[in-house]
């Protein structure tokens, strides 16, 4: 319910939010997560594609609206992603041209950056969902600078969002930041965008998104299944909003928690409010493979996230698989282009790339 919440301290914010994520309102979170598949090939998913649902399968299958931000609504959307502009020519490389760019996002601009391999295609296109770097101090094209070269060079149009509030993107509110489902828009956005470009092929698409933009990219998928035809996740945050309230956001921001709670009511009053912003609520919806890659010493998101979130993606039906990588941390360095490579041969197979 919106308003009439009594304030509370930081302390008794913690307290309300550690006992939510205990609870059994938060699916997976009272049981420990089954190991995960070493990473070696044949822990891949089997390739073929999945027919989405046609759009009178998708209205039945909705959840409720909701008076409130949720991914239900967001899954009722008519993303129109178009307008993609380029700004300019950053460089030409021996491989592809990299150039600044801005896209429509149901009337919002948002930057990137896109990346073309030489040649007149059409060419398959992956849309990359960058994490998360402070929104003042972020700069166009920033986060995931190997994947767009490594993938540009495997032969795929590249398009790294800004997503809304970013670089030459237009301005974002601070709900907006903290709940996110803007970018999940902007990335669904982004797609459309770039299959309308003759140069790309709108039957080969997919997503890569790495931390916060993991969680996007999960969000992405349950709120329009069928928008791309395969996803894959670095090092993501959790699939319960909770979570990443109380890993991220309590410690750092926590008057936004306080303004959220005002708002929207306390996880233990409220807990309809937080599923419904968690994309593991929804798995069932996911139509596209999914392959999840995590450094089994991660610091900043814990691998028993993404243990968790892919116990739940296969009891939803999900063709998933994560791969863990022993002694790498958030920021894969030393097991980085092993998990590239594996990456690119997901999205061959899936895509018939």
């Amino acid at each position: 319910m919106r308003g009439g919440r009594r304030t509370a301290s930081a302390a008794a914010l913690l307290l309300a939010l550690s006992v939510a994520a205990c609870s059994t309102d938060d699916p997976g979170a009272e049981s420990p997560p089954t190991p995960a598949p070493t990473s070696t090939a044949s822990s891949e998913p089997s390739p073929g594609p999945t027919q989405p649902p046609t759009p009178a399968e998708q209205g039945e299958s909705l959840p409720p609206a909701t008076d409130t931000p949720s991914l239900a609504n967001l899954m009722r959307a008519d993303f129109d992603g178009h307008g993609l502009r380029v700004l300019r020519t950053e460089t030409r490389t021996d491989a592809y041209t990299r150039q600044q760019v801005t896209y429509r996002s149901n009337g919002t601009q948002v930057s990137g950056v896109l990346l073309r391999p030489h040649g007149r295609g059409p060419f398959p296109a992956v849309v990359l969902n960058h994490g998360y770097i402070e929104p003042s101090a972020y700069a166009t094209g920033q986060g995931m600078a190997r994947e767009q070269d490594w993938l540009a060079r495997a032969g795929f149009v590249v398009l790294h969002t800004d997503y809304r509030g970013h670089a030459a993107g237009d301005p974002a509110g601070e709900r907006e930041r903290e709940l996110r489902l803007g970018y999940a828009r902007d990335s669904i956005n982004a797609v459309l965008a770039l299959e309308k470009q003759p140069y790309v092929d709108a039957d080969k698409t997919a997503m890569v998104g790495r931390s916060m933009g993991g969680g996007v990219t999960l969000n992405a998928l349950v709120a329009a299944p069928g928008v791309v035809d395969a996803a894959v996740v670095y090092a993501s945050v959790s699939s319960s909003f909770l979570d990443n309230l109380r890993h991220f956001t309590l410690p750092n921001r926590p008057e936004a928690v306080q303004a959220l709670t005002d708002e929207y009511g306390a996880p233990r009053d409220e807990p309809a409010f937080y599923r419904g912003l968690s994309s593991r609520t929804y798995f069932d919806r996911i139509t596209e493979p999914v392959l999840i890659h995590h450094g089994a010493v991660d610091a900043t998101c814990p691998p028993r996230w993404s243990r968790t979130t892919q116990r739940l993606l296969q009891r939803a039906g999900v063709d998933s698989t994560l791969v863990e990588y022993a002694g790498e941390d958030h920021t894969f360095y030393a097991r980085w282009q092993e998990s590239i490579v594996r990456t690119v041969r997901f999205l061959r197979r899936q895509l018939g790339a």
